[in-house]
């Protein structure tokens, strides 16, 4: 099982020169993908829970694939409707190509309603939209050579079983984020059954957690996963191997924006984690 790391690219802390101390921190403790949000009108729905500077992914990723080496770059998760098809198939194929095949495409529907009106869209297609985009991707990449994107892998993000049915259906790993253990209990089952079926093969599971590391242990009843002692975060990630993840993104962004002033916490967080996988 690979693990990947959620860098927070917007907020106050949100500097090109700790943009990069994350990507470099992240690389060096030996961590496998490095991923980053998507958002482009920063309305006041998005300011709530990240707020600006707000850094354009594709932009951003581009940048740090010239400033790292090994690590794999992703999005999670690229909102689909708010960019054209032809576009995401041509930016993605070229990012993948120019970092070495680097590349990992996780989409979404989106959920900021006023970031969909400011864009002019509408957020009651965001589902049909991010089918569209799906198949122009399946097309595109499929149709001609110019692409290269034949190894580009996709994740679709989501918790609702219509994000699990597009997953199945374009065979892209399942993307879920920042739920209990007992709910991705049920999540992997659910997936299988439901693959199972529709006569589909199980597209893989691909969790995103929260990394909130604490001094003594949080009640299993109420917890995240990922939230609670290092022997805690330990058993998740050991658990969700088991149940089949095959990559496991850690969020280490507790939802104060003030975090991203005083990213050395969450650094320290990660090397333990790492410590102790490498202990195991």
């Amino acid at each position: 099982m690979q693990l990947g790391v959620n860098v927070p690219n917007f907020g106050p802390g949100a500097t090109p020169d700790r943009l990069l101390a994350w990507a470099r921190t992240v690389e060096g403790l030996g961590y496998d993908l490095l991923l980053t949000s998507d958002h482009v009108a920063i309305t006041p729905d998005v300011v709530e829970q990240y707020p600006a500077p707000f850094y354009e992914p594709f932009t951003l990723l581009s940048w740090l694939a010239g400033q790292t080496g090994s690590i794999r770059l992703g999005t999670t998760v690229l909102i689909a409707p708010y960019r054209h098809p032809l576009l995401v198939a041509r930016m993605a194929a070229n990012l993948h190509q120019l970092s070495g095949g680097r590349f990992v495409l996780g989409v979404g529907v989106g959920w900021a309603t006023q970031e969909f009106e400011a864009l002019g869209l509408d957020y009651r297609r965001r589902g049909r939209e991010t089918d569209e985009l799906l198949d122009a991707l399946t097309s595109a990449w499929q149709d001609t050579d110019d692409y290269g994107s034949n190894d580009l892998p996709i994740w679709v993000g989501g918790t609702t079983d219509a994000g699990l049915r597009r997953s199945i259906r374009y065979g892209a790993s399942w993307h879920p984020l920042r739920q209990s253990m007992g709910w991705y209990r049920d999540g992997a089952a659910r997936l299988r059954a439901t693959a199972d079926a529709l006569g589909q093969p199980d597209p893989g599971f691909a969790p995103r957690i929260l990394l909130h590391l604490t001094d003594r242990p949080q009640a299993d009843g109420t917890r995240l996963a990922g939230e609670g002692s290092i022997d805690q975060i330990l058993g998740d990630l050991d658990e969700l191997r088991l149940l089949g993840a095959h990559t496991v993104v850690l969020d280490p962004f507790v939802g104060d924006p003030a975090e991203t002033e005083h990213p050395e916490i969450a650094w320290r967080a990660l090397a333990t984690v790492r410590a102790g996988m490498e202990k195991q």
